[in-house]
């Protein structure tokens, strides 16, 4: 059977029709990352330091993120503030291994996360910690041949592989403070069995030379007496 050149060929319409949902998907995936500003940052808080940092909302009603996990240092707590643009106090906790938090912006202006790391004398606080302002808007689709529930149903299956992608986000970045955790666990313990282990080398040196030294003396003592 011979085809004609024709029936290979495929008009520019259909073309369109076949690429509409790839440039839909295009044109979510863009909106939820132009939607979004992050900062996710590791710094050392000092011994009786407060360390602050800054987002700002522009718009009310936008949702902020704050997320922050202690990684080295102390008993690996701290404490943490976040006021808004008038002052107020949003969230705040004291002596906090990490946390997850989001709330909505009722002000416009900037927010403050502090970190104090007051309560320890000599010890230094790594605090790995991220902070994300985003707006939610839905996309507004571009208008074509109307398909009300195939665009309604594809919205909500982005929307729902975004939050999936944050969980997983979050759970990576727990498990990562777990291993950091462990790790410092371990070194810990292994830095107390060589100094325990080099005290108890030194008292066994220290005690033997005692002996021998003790045994000496009463031999020159039984020597002299003898003279």
């Amino acid at each position: 059977m011979v085809t004609s050149p024709s029936s290979r060929i495929r008009s520019p319409l259909s073309i369109s029709n076949a690429l509409f949902p790839t440039l839909l998907v295009a044109w979510y995936l863009l909106t939820l990352l132009t939607s979004v500003s992050a900062t996710s940052l590791t710094y050392k808080v000092a011994a009786h330091e407060k360390a602050c940092f800054y987002a700002v909302a522009d718009k009310v009603g936008e949702k902020i993120a704050f997320y922050f996990a202690v990684q080295d240092g102390g008993s690996f707590d701290i404490d943490y503030i976040v006021n808004d643009p008038r002052g107020k106090v949003v969230i705040s906790g004291d002596r906090e291994r990490q946390g997850d938090y989001i709330f909505t912006a009722n002000y416009v202006g900037e927010y403050s996360f502090c970190f104090a790391n007051d309560m320890s004398s000599f010890a230094e606080k790594l605090v790995d910690f991220e902070i994300t302002v985003e707006n939610e808007p839905r996309a507004e689709i571009p208008q074509r041949t109307p398909v009300p529930d195939k665009s309604a149903k594809m919205d909500d299956s982005l929307f729902r592989l975004s939050g999936s992608l944050s969980s997983i986000a979050r759970t990576q970045k727990y498990f990562r403070t777990r291993e950091n955790r462990n790790l410092s666990t371990v070194k810990n313990t292994e830095s107390r069995i060589f100094w325990f282990a080099l005290l108890e080398s030194s008292l066994i040196i220290g005690m033997a030379a005692l002996q021998v030294f003790v045994v000496r003396t009463f031999f020159n003592t039984r020597k002299s007496q003898r003279v």
